[in-house]
């Protein structure tokens, strides 16, 4: 038997259209899919039951990296609140397009109202979501999504993490101070995600005196990570920062340490994950930016419910970045941020 036939928790009678007592401070885009447009702040109140129990299929690129592990803790709390299912198919990691596409058309066909996709490409799954979309709708989660076929997105600008994450060095090292040399690590090559961040960190950077000696493509699997950041600091151990994602910058704080070289050079993540939270408040993390990636999984799967019910207000939104450091790491609101230490995937959301 298809999921669609298993039964859902849900109270008796529920009002469509309730609304609930707590509000997301969020930032809605003023043209809908594009980023270069005002973030308008928003105090968006969510739903407080969905009108029937609808089931949602949600991809996710894989579940490597405990960012994602975030955006899965906001979506099972989201459809619990809700009173609405759903069941998750990750890929694997970035190089794997042809398993979600096949993934995703798999879990369609078992039956489903909408479709969250946190996409492996830019624009490979494009054909396959404008199909999947003449059926219901199909919301983008975290990462940027070419436009087609795409009723909503739930996300940040990727390119605004970048650049924030680059600001953090351009402060510490105005343009026309002594040089620095940083390794980067965009993440892997052709992701949907990559581009903007490298984009936004490379416009940031133009106005620091540091320079990219090296640049480290690959997946975000910490191991991948970890071996990279060995390859780079075996050709430049004098290197003053290791930027990049939050499994590189995991991976880092243990290397640095077992090499001796934890208080010469620094670490910037251009993501937040648990472990680099922690790594912050340990001194170990100069800087990451917080794109609350729990507040993005709660908002896709609203966005999902209020799609099928024809009551969506915010077509794309997300919440407002802002940038961790030992500064202002005790003020963060981390049930937004981090799952819980105990929590683990929740797959089949019943």
């Amino acid at each position: 038997m298809g999921w669609r036939g298993a039964p859902l928790a849900l109270g008796l009678a529920v009002a469509c259209g309730a609304v609930r007592a707590d509000t997301w401070v969020l930032d809605q885009r003023a043209v809908p899919f594009d980023y270069t447009s005002a973030a308008i702040a928003t105090d968006y109140t969510p739903l407080d039951k969905a009108a029937h129990p609808w089931r949602i299929c949600v991809a996710y690129p894989h579940l490597k990296d405990a960012y994602w592990l975030g955006v899965n803790y906001g979506m099972v709390q989201e459809a619990t609140q809700l009173g609405v299912g759903f069941r998750l198919v990750e890929a694997g990691g970035y190089p794997n397009l042809d398993r979600q596409i096949d993934q995703v058309k798999a879990c369609v066909a078992e039956g489903a109202d909408a479709l969250i996709v946190g996409t492996v490409s830019f624009d490979g799954l494009t054909p396959t979501l404008v199909q999947i979309a003449k059926t219901m709708p199909v919301i983008a989660a975290v990462n940027d999504i070419a436009d087609a076929g795409i009723t909503a997105k739930s996300g940040v600008s990727w390119r605004e993490m970048g650049l924030a994450a680059a600001q953090v060095i351009a402060k510490a090292h105005p343009k026309g101070s002594a040089p620095v040399r940083l390794a980067w690590f965009p993440g892997t090559q052709g992701a949907g995600w990559v581009k903007f961040v490298e984009a936004g960190f490379r416009a940031g950077l133009a106005e620091s005196s540091a320079q990219i000696v090296v640049v480290k493509y690959g997946d975000t699997g910490r191991e991948i990570q970890l071996n990279l950041v060995e390859e780079v600091l075996d050709v430049y151990p004098d290197i003053d920062y290791l930027v990049g994602s939050g499994p590189m910058a995991e991976a880092a704080v243990s290397i640095l340490r077992e090499r001796g070289l934890a208080s010469r050079i620094a670490i910037v993540s251009d993501y937040m994950t648990p472990a680099v939270l922690r790594g912050i408040k340990r001194g170990k993390i100069l800087a990451a930016p917080d794109d609350f990636p729990v507040l993005q999984g709660k908002l896709a799967i609203e966005q999902a419910v209020r799609a099928i019910e024809g009551s969506l207000t915010l077509r794309h939104a997300g919440p407002r970045i802002q940038t961790v450091s030992i500064q202002n790491v005790g003020s963060v609101e981390q049930s937004g941020t981090v799952a819980p230490a105990s929590f683990i995937p929740v797959f089949d959301m019943q």
